[in-house]
């Protein structure tokens, strides 16, 4: 099932893009950003529906592997490709009119736009981020998804919905409004970042394995022991799992202590441009 989700959203994408007019100064940009859309996809294929997802049953560390690449990967891709233009205009224009005048005053769907409202603030996006990330690797709720299909499905489609929620909330995603100035955003992934290394620390520092699916396996790929292989899942969430947000972290800080352009020099050039 992910596999078909994933051609449908591309070929989706690939008919809303045939539908839109880019202006010339833009295609540039905006090929760029269908790659990165595109490779996000790629990503998750790999994370999903490539030899990791069976490897993930054997070795924790693999299972990290999945996770990371769903959440700090190509969740934070999709949104800087800004898509969501081009997955709208793959509907007709009658359907999109329909659409569009059900979802934003239709009476069946308030509570719809109550709830977007207020799961795309800032600080709801950051909570659900960190409660889903913590919440599905408390061992019980772990060792549930690892025995029910329908469970772990359901465990990475809100990994996948809440980091969508949060990247928006720090990369430019337009048509989406951001709400946070770029000193806030900084300290927004900083928080986040540090959510996820709480994680890896319990993931490290635990005496003994935390979950017996793992540790009461006969054998394991590479033989390493269960306890080794928590501790290579901890270090791929504390490290690798990082870098989207010290990305981040560093573009904002570097446009933060960069000196603004006067208005005197910026109104010549603005004037020249156009």
């Amino acid at each position: 099932p992910p596999f078909f989700l994933i051609v449908v959203v591309a070929l989706l994408y690939w008919l809303g893009d045939r539908r839109t007019v880019t202006p010339a100064r833009t295609r540039g940009a905006q090929r760029w950003r269908s790659a990165c859309f595109y490779a996000a996809l790629g990503i998750l294929l790999v994370a999903l529906c490539s030899p990791l997802d069976l490897l993930s049953e054997q070795l924790f560390w693999a299972h990290m592997v999945q996770h990371v690449l769903l959440m700090l990967v190509a969740a934070a891709m999709i949104v800087l490709a800004r898509p969501w233009i081009r997955l709208w205009r793959c509907l007709g224009l009658e359907s999109r009119q329909s659409l569009g005048r059900g979802l934003s005053h239709g009476r069946r769907t308030a509570p719809l736009r109550r709830l977007s409202g207020f799961v795309g603030t800032p600080a709801a996006s950051l909570v659900l981020f960190s409660v889903v990330l913590l919440g599905w690797h408390v061992p019980a709720m772990f060792e549930a998804t690892l025995r029910s299909e329908a469970l772990h499905a359901l465990e990475h489609s809100l990994f996948f919905a809440t980091s969508l929620l949060f990247w928006k909330q720090v990369i430019p995603s337009a048509p989406l409004r951001i709400r946070l100035a770029d000193s806030q955003r900084v300290l927004y992934a900083i928080g986040a970042m540090i959510v996820s290394w709480v994680l890896a620390v319990v993931l490290a520092l635990a005496p003994h394995p935390l979950y017996a699916a793992y540790a009461d396996r006969a054998s394991r790929p590479g033989g390493i022991s269960a306890l080794a292989d928590q501790q290579l899942a901890a270090g791929i969430m504390w490290v690798p799992g990082s870098i989207t947000f010290l990305i981040v972290v560093f573009v904002y800080v570097h446009r933060w202590l960069m000196p603004t352009e006067p208005a005197s020099k910026r109104a010549p050039r603005l004037a020249s441009e156009h």
